[in-house]
């Protein structure tokens, strides 16, 4: 049985791979190559090499009920969406709460220098590490495990090839992970190019102060916003009768509906930003202020860049735009594993071979895993986590893989099925679905929620976990790592969404709501959760429940649909 296990990495992903060794009996040891904990959301002035960086202000885009670590709620008081210091906050108590560090589990300023597998390795499973400390000094060490845990936020990716005459630009260019602060560049013309994420934030944030900014992007994007329906955080929508629905209706069908739900919002064609591709084809950018700033002009949209000549940029719809001062490349990062043997775990175009995002499927012994490399529409904390959860409990030889061959047609599967489903783009090689990927892990695990099971035992948490948002405490009612708090945490979740949002005392009663769209909504549950259980329980109805089959007939009547 595995037992000594090296960490890679001390981020949200390190964090959970250290508790849930320590929940297996494993003995952890973390490297870190910065000097404190919390990876990608660690604010720092001065970026550190072949690691993200993030800018002051950055706030989460995933609300802290669907962010936090499943046997740990985000306090109340905490805002829904937080700023990165307060995510901070959360991870040192999440440390001091289960004593990670109390152990001497972290070791900062180590750089792993090399990982491989040792001569005995068929047999033993076990690794050769040698570390680097910040004097240079060198230590190998053994371990029976290996966890990595560095995230895909690693290289920058600066496609200067794809920009002529950048080299002769008399303006500044630099990567989004050297942005910091909007001040010293007020009064300037900037021109941010991407429009995801960090995109759209900065160049949100630098149109306060700039003179003008030019959003430029190739192919467009489908703009979410954090806040949803009624002031709830929007992702609170991501529940199981959703996704139910995702699965029974035709994929056109559901673009088409959530596309029209967010253009209610604002006109994604009227304010230049429709995409081609479908809502659900593409990561979505989430960015509240975004439409304000184009319908103040303080943000125009712009094509991709045809060249850029000496101050000034030609665009490929042939507008120009002089006394540029500033170009800013929100164009991602690409991911590497340069300590491990080059033939190991190559990686191509952003894509590398790992079984459900994280075991190699050549290894002899699988005491080698990656933690944390998905791209999820929602937080990566409890996925990493319920990763964790499951490699160590094949460290302990609790769970088995499946054969190489299952293992690489699992892998070619998927990447049909992204390739089917989204744009092509380096962004899209670890994209995931949020329940349908954590109830994958959690079955390999035992701690799946059963639907039925809660039905028939307990009626006010199913419907809880039918309905509402797909919190992390769903994965602890059951099963290895069951918590005791699990069913009290997912009965109080929207009092912990509300405790951020009432902080001034009111006598105004809360308006009463009709009834019926519970009703409509239970009776919804009910038909898809029949369809659901009947085709996993009796295949040969899927002849005839299909949906291809019947949106055939019914799609002549439909056209604008699709």
């Amino acid at each position: 049985m595995s037992r000594r296990v090296c960490v890679i990495g001390g981020g949200s992903s390190g964090l959970t791979s250290i508790k849930s060794c320590l929940d297996e009996g494993l003995e952890p040891t973390c490297f870190e190559s910065s000097d404190d904990i919390g990876g990608l959301w660690r604010f720092k002035e001065n970026p550190e090499a072949d690691r993200a960086s993030i800018y002051h202000s950055v706030i989460i885009n995933t609300s802290k009920e669907m962010m936090c670590f499943s046997d740990f709620p985000i306090p109340a008081h905490f805002p829904n969406y937080m700023h990165n210091s307060l995510i901070m906050d959360y991870f040192r108590m999440y440390a001091e709460h289960f004593q990670l560090t109390k152990h001497i589990l972290i070791i900062y300023t180590i750089r792993v220098l090399q990982v491989k597998p040792r001569p005995d390795f068929s047999r033993s499973g076990q690794w050769d590490v040698e570390t680097e400390n910040k004097k240079g000094e060198k230590e190998k060490h053994i371990f029976d495990a290996v966890m990595i845990c560095i995230g895909h936020h690693c290289h920058p990716n600066l496609p200067l090839h794809d920009f002529p005459g950048i080299d002769k630009f008399k303006g500044q260019y630099f990567h989004s992970r050297d942005y910091k602060t909007a001040e010293e560049w007020r009064g300037k013309r900037v021109v941010v190019i991407g429009i995801g994420n960090s995109g759209g934030d900065i160049a949100v944030e630098l149109s306060r102060v700039t003179k003008q900014v030019f959003l430029s992007t190739r192919r467009g994007a489908w703009i979410l916003n954090r806040v949803g329906q009624q002031g709830v955080p929007m992702d609170f929508q991501l529940n199981r009768v959703l996704k139910m629905a995702q699965s029974v209706l035709p994929f056109g069908l559901v673009c088409r509906l959530g596309e029209n739900k967010i253009n209610q919002r604002f006109n994604h064609s009227l304010y230049s930003l429709q995409p081609k591709h479908r809502l659900f084809s593409q990561h979505p950018t989430v960015n509240d202020e975004l439409p304000n700033r184009i319908l103040s002009g303080t943000v125009q949209v712009k094509p991709n860049i045809r060249r850029l000549q000496g101050s000034s940029i030609e665009f490929d719809d042939g507008t120009v735009e002089d006394n540029i001062d500033l170009v800013v490349f929100a164009t991602g990062y690409n991911f590497s594993f340069p300590f491990l043997p080059s033939n190991m775990l190559p990686v191509s175009g952003n894509k590398a071979n790992l079984y459900k995002y994280m075991f190699p499927p050549g290894l002899e012994r699988p005491t080698l895993v990656v933690i944390g490399l998905v791209q999820p529409l929602g937080a990566i904390m409890p996925i990493s986590e319920m990763q964790a959860r499951w490699a160590t409990r094949v460290f302990k030889g609790l769970n088995k893989l499946p054969s190489m061959d299952c293992m690489l047609k699992d892998i070619k599967h998927k990447e049909e099925t992204i390739a089917k489903r989204y744009v092509t783009s380096q962004r899209h090689t670890i994209q995931v679905d949020y329940i349908d990927y954590m109830d994958q892990i959690a079955y390999q695990v035992g701690a799946r929620p059963s639907l039925l099971g809660l039905l028939l035992r307990d009626p006010g948490v199913w419907l809880c976990v039918l309905l509402g948002p797909c919190t992390p405490y769903q994965y602890r009612l059951r099963g290895p790592g069951q918590w005791d708090g699990a069913r009290q945490a997912i009965l109080t979740t929207w009092d912990r969404m509300a405790g951020a949002l009432k902080t001034r005392p009111s006598d105004i009663p809360e308006p009463k709501q009709s009834s019926l769209p519970l009703t409509l909504t239970v009776g919804a549950a009910a038909l898809a959760l029949g369809y659901y259980w009947n085709i996993h329980n009796h295949p040969s109805l899927l002849i005839t429940l299909d949906p291809t089959t019947w949106q055939d007939k019914i799609k002549p009547y439909l056209p604008v649909l699709w």
